[in-house]
């Protein structure tokens, strides 16, 4: 089997643009007539209705005959196939040239840092980059906020430190106070 170049995925991007300019619309039947209906196509399912009729000089509706190129299906913008990795290990089956992987959205924030290290060390281009730095960011707040805790749970205990100091302090000096006292009061 050849190898798939760059050039040949740039050509089906190419090819399949070129079919989505012929494409029509496809515009809700009667959505030009009424402004409660919005454009965005819905299935006619009417008896007499002339679009799901096919009358001539009613606008197209959609059928298997407006399929993009069989070379382009299934490609992402970028020109590569998309291919969904839930662990480190399925990095390293795909294929750097023409394949780009995609982080599942169920993978967690030390998975995702595992795939992404493996992606860079294998040059393989991630599709979802930025939802892992929303990730990262996160977890460098969660690590902020974490930090911060520990520091004010500190303060607090050095706090509290030296409140015992300051109480066991005081009570040494009442105990002396009372000794002499005492002790006063044996020589009276």
């Amino acid at each position: 089997m050849t190898e798939k170049k760059p050039q040949l995925q740039r050509d089906a991007l190419r090819t399949r643009a070129r079919a989505r300019n012929k494409k029509p619309a496809f515009l809700r039947p009667e959505s030009w007539r009424d402004a409660k209906f919005s454009e965005s196509w819905r299935r006619p399912r009417g008896l007499d209705n002339k679009v799901r009729q096919k009358v001539k000089g009613w606008p197209a509706g959609p059928s298997t005959g407006y399929k993009g190129p069989k070379v382009a299906r299934g490609l992402h913008p970028s020109g590569y196939r998309e291919v969904l990795v839930y662990n480190a290990e399925s990095v390293a089956t795909v294929d750097s040239a023409t394949q780009a992987i995609r982080i599942a959205h169920t993978v967690g924030a030390r998975k995702r840092t595992l795939i992404i290290a493996e992606a860079e060390k294998l040059q393989i281009k991630v599709l979802n980059l930025t939802l892992v730095a929303e990730v990262a960011t996160e977890t460098k707040n969660v690590e902020e906020v974490e930090d911060e805790k520990k520091a004010k749970e500190k303060k607090a205990k050095e706090k509290k430190a030296k409140e015992k100091k300051a109480k066991e302090k005081k009570a040494k000096e009442k105990k002396a106070k009372e000794k002499a006292k005492k002790s006063k009061e044996k020589k009276k």
